[in-house]
């Protein structure tokens, strides 16, 4: 029978075990957007899981609005991202790179005061973080059609570097509002060209990236996040199930390693969808391995398992202060808390000082 503790294939990486780490910005690198120290250290910590997705990591400075986060288009990130990948598969572990443009949602302080870009000309509710505090969101203006052809380039460039930086792969972040799904969902995109309107013509960029990465790295070295069953930071879909239907059926045409739903429930403890999870209604329109996540616990992740509705669970949360986490689960020990007062900040605090376990017991004796 499956469980999370079963070994699974993904393409060219064999995972051990299918607890893998959800990617979680934690704000630890430099305003130049170079990895940190800390960052080996923590990463190392966390190797146990059966894949490790890294944080989210920019592409190009035009897709980059959070302070602290890392890219991967400078030889002195891709040199820091190398340190941090030595250092997992010296630990025995598996970690692929998530590749990131955030389109509307970064602020004109971290363009030089120019404007950011999105499917179309519309702007973001809320307020963007920035080095000086939280500050409302500008419009965006909309890519012209070579400049999406540019992005898709960056795209590529960005696998290719991800590639020298010694992940074993890389997944799109095309979900949770950012450039990719701005293009997907009819509340963001009101093209009328080739990128809008219709179902096809609104994952065209979807398809075209994904082909691009994959023709440059390898399908099966190639994954997607989506976020079918709500909105995030003002993108959502007045019809979504057509949608995210089309977009599995399109990435399983191409042959992606995994597909990663980030869906939370109606009930969720961070983010609310708007609706069920989607993932049994896509289960049969992606024929690869099919990644849950959002609100897991070990009970309601091994149902999921052995109902077939996904084929392995990516914990977020529970790996920030639990670094030995897949060890936790299979013995039943209790999850340490995290602290989210720490998520963000740039120190060794609430970060790499979580302790593993057994270093928890031997401290208490």
């Amino acid at each position: 029978m499956t469980s999370l503790f079963s070994p699974i294939q993904l393409g060219a990486i064999k995972a051990p075990n299918r607890i893998f780490m959800a990617p979680m910005t934690r704000a630890r690198g430099t305003r130049e957007h170079i990895p940190t120290s800390i960052m080996v250290e923590y990463y190392a910590q966390r190797a146990s899981a059966g894949l490790i997705i890294s944080e989210a990591i920019g592409i190009n400075q035009l897709g980059l609005g959070w302070p602290y986060a890392t890219g991967l288009w400078l030889p002195e990130q891709i040199a820091g991202w190398r340190k941090i990948t030595d250092a997992v598969h010296e630990n025995g572990g598996r970690i692929i790179a998530q590749l990131w443009q955030m389109g509307r949602v970064v602020h004109s302080s971290f363009l030089d005061g120019g404007q950011a870009v999105s499917a179309s000309a519309t702007t973001a509710p809320s307020q963007a973080h920035t080095y000086d505090g939280k500050k409302p969101y500008e419009e965006a203006r909309a890519l012209s059609v070579d400049e999406i052809a540019e992005i898709v380039q960056h795209f590529r460039d960005g696998a290719k570097n991800a590639m020298e930086a010694g992940f074993d792969g890389v997944q799109l972040h095309a979900a949770n509002g950012y450039l990719i799904d701005q293009f997907l969902r009819d509340s963001s995109n009101f093209r009328d060209d080739r990128y809008g309107g219709s179902i096809e013509n609104r994952i065209r960029f979807l398809n075209e990236t994904t082909q691009a990465v994959a023709d440059t790295i390898g399908a099966d070295r190639t994954g997607v996040r989506l976020s079918p069953n709500g909105e995030t930071q003002g993108v959502r879909d007045s019809d979504p199930v057509p949608v995210f239907i089309a977009a599995a059926e399109a990435l399983s045409r191409i042959g992606i390693a995994h597909l990663e739903l980030r869906e939370p429930p109606l009930d969720g403890t961070f983010g609310v969808g708007e609706m069920d999870p989607l993932a049994s209604k896509l289960r049969n329109a992606f024929k690869g391995p099919l990644i849950l996540n959002s609100d897991f616990d070990m009970r309601r992740a091994e149902a999921e398992l052995r109902g077939g509705i996904g084929d392995a669970v990516a914990f977020g949360r529970p790996f920030i202060s639990n670094p030995d986490l897949p060890y936790r689960l299979q013995n039943d020990i209790p999850l340490a808390a995290d602290d989210a007062d720490t998520w963000f900040t740039q120190g060794k605090e609430g970060y790499v000082d979580y302790p593993a376990a057994d270093v928890q017991v031997a401290r208490r004796a």
